[in-house]
């Protein structure tokens, strides 16, 4: 069933660090999770990748050849504050009767593929379904019983996603096709249209809206001044903390201008810097196949796109909805 309530976690594209504007703040119960350090955790990761059995092949990277392992065991500590555990149970509780959308390009479908392993982990008995329509993939948790003990009593989880790979053939603007186009002109034309889009079709009363920040790539190691690598093949440490020692991305001023603009308020989920700092956590050569291309812009799973969950739970849990029967959660593909 779906309730009255929507979340949408609208994860555009590759390009952006979402900032205030027509956004809700950065920080979580006064504390600014978007800063900090990964720390050694031997108690992690979440789940094992053998035991998620629809995790796709392109972010399983143990299965897929790579030796290393200590990539898995890092846990995100932010300055100022310690972030929750994860609780898969209390997303299903607070949750039913709601529907969580994913929209978005692969890294939307890398965090999706994350929340469903991390949920399947916490109800590992559950039944599910996986049907795949065209490009689009349907994920279902159908109702579990649980303990009498328990408050949660039945939940159903639907995750939606449509296909792998983008394709970028041409630009239309209004009536105006182009077939070449500066990426940020081409980002900051397509922002626009997203957010007249939700400043015209969205109710705050019955949706939110969840934007999250960039997830970077590490294709440069010149960026974290590292003269002995190349991109992020290797690489098996995290950079230490709080602050990233490349650049600025260059979208966030695109999307500063953009989203001040909004009339509709928008949540931040800013996982920009601790991820900046994962130029371990990346396929590399250990993707899809193994050693057929260098793939510094995904995220092995499990790995970095678990920690946006994290934050998101965080998130979700701060909104005060009371519980109903049924959870969806899809994610679209664009």
């Amino acid at each position: 069933m779906i309730g009255a309530t929507t979340i949408a976690l609208l994860v555009l594209s590759v390009l952006y660090q979402p900032v205030h504007g027509g956004l809700v703040g950065s920080d979580i119960n006064g504390c600014d999770v978007s800063h900090g350090n990964w720390v050694f955790d031997d108690s992690y990761p979440f789940y094992a990748a053998p035991s998620c059995p629809f995790i796709e092949n392109e972010f399983d990277c143990i299965k897929n050849g790579r030796p290393d392992k200590d990539y898995l065991k890092y846990r995100w500590q932010p300055s100022a504050c310690n972030l929750p555990k994860f609780d898969g149970s209390r997303i299903l509780t607070e949750f039913r009767g709601k529907s969580i959308m994913f929209i978005g390009d692969s890294l939307s479908l890398n965090q999706w593929q994350s929340l469903t392993c991390m949920l399947h982990t916490a109800v590992p008995k559950a039944k599910y379904t996986l049907v795949r329509t065209g490009g689009l993939s349907t994920f279902t948790f159908p109702p579990h019983l649980v303990p009498e003990s328990s408050s949660l009593t039945q939940s159903q989880l639907r995750m939606r996603n449509c296909g792998w790979e983008s394709r970028w053939d041409l630009i239309q603007v209004g009536k105006q096709t182009y077939t070449d186009m500066n990426r940020l002109v081409a980002y900051e034309k397509a922002l626009n249209t997203w957010a007249s889009w939700v400043n015209s079709n969205v109710d705050p009363n019955k949706t939110k809206v969840f934007f999250q920040g960039v997830s970077p790539d590490h294709s440069n190691a010149t960026e974290w001044s590292d003269p002995k690598a190349i991109n992020c093949n290797a690489q098996s440490k995290p950079l230490p903390g709080p602050d990233y020692p490349g650049k600025a991305h260059p979208a966030e001023e695109v999307v500063e201008k953009v989203l001040r603009s909004m009339s509709k308020p928008v949540h931040l989920l800013d996982v920009t810097t601790l991820s900046q700092l994962r130029k371990d956590g990346h396929p590399s050569v250990y993707g899809l196949g193994g050693h057929r291309g260098m793939d510094c812009s995904h995220w092995c799973l499990a790995g970095v796109p678990d920690t946006w969950n994290v934050v998101a739970q965080i998130r979700f849990s701060g909104l005060g909805w009371e519980s109903e029967s049924g959870l969806r959660v899809r994610d679209l593909y664009l």
